[in-house]
């Protein structure tokens, strides 16, 4: 029987609490103060609003961050389960009111074989679903340095 949690961890959702935590100390750091579990109306245009809980958020200023703390698998292999996680968030990104500023925050994972980090990966293979006005931010996993990665498609 396969076992898909993160090594040493308690669950894998612990995991990624841990990491909205993580991201919001650092992104206070930067001088954005954000609240978990942050409540947005989301819908596309001439369609029923409905309520969508983002990672972390603002009102005052308009914030919202999707957090990812995924790593490629123990193989080096693609995630495939977990990019479809973060398809879904750019999804959300897309319905949410244009006023808010979007931010992707995820784990730095590199691919050792090919030196490519997940998020690299995801910007290169799923660009067309990415919406034009998300930043994305990157948090390496042993320390507090932040990679903010442009677009190299």
């Amino acid at each position: 029987m396969s076992n898909f949690q993160r090594d040493g961890s308690i669950s894998n959702t612990q995991v990624g609490r841990d990491f909205e935590l993580r991201a919001q100390r650092v992104l206070a750091a930067q001088g954005i103060v954000l609240n978990l579990n942050h409540k947005v109306l989301c819908g596309l245009p001439g369609r029923p609003q409905k309520s969508h809980a983002f990672d972390l958020g603002s009102d005052d200023p308009r914030v919202i961050v999707e957090c990812k703390s995924q790593t490629w698998t123990s193989g080096g292999n693609i995630p495939s389960a977990k990019m479809k996680n973060w398809a879904e968030a750019m999804y959300y990104f897309h319905m949410a009111p244009p006023a808010y500023r979007k931010i992707f925050f995820v784990e730095r994972s590199v691919r050792p074989k090919y030196e490519e980090s997940l998020l690299t990966y995801f910007r290169r293979t799923q660009d067309h679903m990415i919406p034009h006005d998300v930043e994305f931010w990157e948090l390496d996993r042993d320390s507090e340095t932040l990679i903010r990665p442009e677009v190299t498609v």
